[in-house]
């Protein structure tokens, strides 16, 4: 619901602009733009979708190797006493556990790619629980056909918190930014790493909180303190060891860990299945057929969403907002160098590639070395595409209720976007 008049938003505020621009400033090219920003958003986002079909086919056949072959049943009995806190809902030592912890170490690892396509089998595997849960709920107090399908289309506690860890972006290696950054000239493509991985660590436990507290999960107790505790410890083990390091190394080293892991888990999920005697071949090709019909539905939510993006940039209603945050933390007496990055951290929830490009246009007209440059760089990797992750992971399962999953991802994103402002002036201000 909430979605839906964000939606609308972007059209009415988009076309109340335009046609302000157009009446009094005599702009004649706002409405052509306007009209092209559809036509190019919605061929972007079958592209997308048509592009993910073989990401998503690779993926979801490694998945099924790993069910069949028993990896992911193990996983999920590993995670249970931490999972069965965090998301209460869902049975324990269910195999979506392991889904959704392998969709979050690929975030963790920058691997987009990979993680789209595991963040969409955990997200069927909660659907259906939440579908069988509804079942018996019907059988034992029979619902109207209509509250009955309302309540299919609704996402549940364990979708919207797993969608919160997705958006809250928490990413170990930001390989593609520090890439960005070398293209552009940077003298230190590595020096925003340790800043990232800050921020982004600020958004993902802000996400929790937020969330937890919403749906009311108790994170006062002994199995999470020593979890979130020891991720502490984690982070700051990872940014001791690659402050020991030159920038050369650095890259080397994030890039290979990353590409290692990843190979190491398809490969283990195919000896784990010949292990169990499971034919790999036919596993893989049964949960590649899944990925196919997966990239087919999500299309009409990707070109829905882009599409709005597009308009509400292309009618200047972005910059309206930028030049209106500017003024106001000027007339509060506030230091207003970090607004200039601002565009980056504003698009980053609504479109990654738009973001990026924000980024980039960003370090091209200050400087890649430039404190609103490594600020650029840094939003980008504190969180994720709220939007296009809520179209792509509810747009898989038709949910279109979502409930509080707005409002925690936005104000997650937006401790992220905090925290890196705050961050980046203690690196670079």
């Amino acid at each position: 619901m909430v979605l839906n008049y964000i939606w609308i938003a972007f059209f009415v505020i988009a076309f109340v602009i335009a046609l302000f621009r157009l009446v009094v400033m005599g702009d004649f090219d706002v409405f052509p733009a306007m009209m092209n920003s559809t036509f190019e958003s919605s061929k972007t986002a079958f592209e997308i979708s048509i592009g993910l079909t073989g990401v998503l086919s690779l993926w979801l056949g490694i998945m099924k190797i790993g069910e069949k072959g028993g990896v992911v049943n193990v996983i999920a009995k590993i995670l249970a006493p931490v999972f069965s806190r965090l998301f209460p809902d869902i049975p324990k030592g269910h195999p979506v556990t392991g889904s959704i912890f392998m969709n979050i170490a690929a975030n963790m690892l920058g691997l987009d790619n990979a993680a789209t396509p595991l963040g969409l089998k955990a997200m069927e595997q909660m659907d259906e629980i939440k579908n069988e849960k509804l079942k018996i709920k019907n059988d034992l107090q029979p619902m109207s056909s209509e509250e009955y399908d309302r309540a299919k289309a609704t996402a549940s506690n364990p979708m919207i918190m797993f969608l919160v860890l997705n958006t809250s972006g928490l990413t170990l290696i930001p390989v593609s930014i520090m890439t960005y950054r070398a293209q552009m000239g940077a003298a230190q493509p590595t020096d925003i790493f340790i800043p990232i991985l800050l921020a982004t660590f600020v958004a993902t436990i802000a996400g929790i909180i937020i969330t937890s507290i919403y749906q009311k999960i108790n994170l006062f107790n002994r199995t999470m303190m020593l979890t979130l505790g020891g991720a502490c410890a984690a982070v700051g083990a990872i940014i001791w060891g690659f402050s020991q390091m030159d920038p050369d190394t650095m890259n080397k080293v994030s890039t290979s860990t990353a590409t290692i892991l990843l190979m190491t888990i398809i490969t283990g999920f195919i000896l784990a299945g010949v292990r169990k005697k499971v034919n790999v071949y036919d596993a893989f090709i049964e949960g590649a057929k899944e990925g196919f019909q997966t990239a087919v539905r999500i299309i009409p939510y990707l070109v829905a969403i882009l599409v709005a993006i597009g308009v509400f940039r292309a009618s200047g209603a972005m910059e309206i907002v930028i030049d209106g945050v500017k003024w106001c933390i000027s007339a509060c007496g506030i230091d207003t160098a970090f607004v200039d990055a601002l565009p980056t951290a504003i698009m980053k929830p609504l479109s990654g590639s738009g973001a990026r490009g924000m980024m980039v246009d960003t370090m091209q007209t200050f400087g890649a070395d430039s404190f609103v440059g490594r600020l650029a760089c840094i939003f980008q990797g504190s969180t994720d595409t709220t939007f296009y992750i809520l179209a792509v992971y509810f747009g898989a399962v038709n949910i279109k209720y979502t409930r509080h999953a707005v409002a925690a991802g936005l104000l997650a994103d937006l401790a992220g976007v905090i925290a890196a402002i705050a961050i980046c002036y203690l690196f670079f201000g």
